[in-house]
């Protein structure tokens, strides 16, 4: 699977941005997509985890009330929409995939097998 990450930028702290991950090479609906992130000098940190048919999700409490993940299936991407954001959001945002075993979500890093390049997210005070 290969994971392509866009939609980084500049924005100032309330603003909202949307990121978007393209999926290509195997069959999109098979698979848990999740984002990450990672700030400097930081581990890579799970943010939000979605199931493969889109009914379920899982935050960061960091996280939970101003980010929503989403996916269309028919277009093999995962969203991330990004709202009231804070200068701590700053970071490297990543997606990753893993085969869906259809009953738990994952928020490790180790449990995901495919990762995109990252987009940078820069939140300004």
């Amino acid at each position: 699977v290969q994971l392509q990450a866009s939609g980084g930028g500049l924005v100032q702290a309330g603003g909202s941005l949307r990121l978007s991950c393209a999926a290509s090479g195997r069959t999109f609906s098979s698979y848990d997509m999740g984002w990450f992130r990672q700030a400097p000098g930081k581990e890579r940190e799970f943010v939000a985890t979605i199931s493969w048919s889109g009914f379920s999700t899982y935050y960061a409490d960091s996280v939970k009330g101003r980010f929503t993940i989403s996916r269309d299936n028919a277009k093999s991407t995962v969203y991330l929409q990004m709202n009231s954001l804070k200068p701590e959001d700053t970071a490297v945002y990543y997606c990753a995939c893993h085969f869906s075993d259809r009953y738990t979500l994952a928020t490790m890093t180790s449990s995901y097998d495919y990762w995109g390049q990252g987009t940078l997210v820069t939140v300004s005070s």
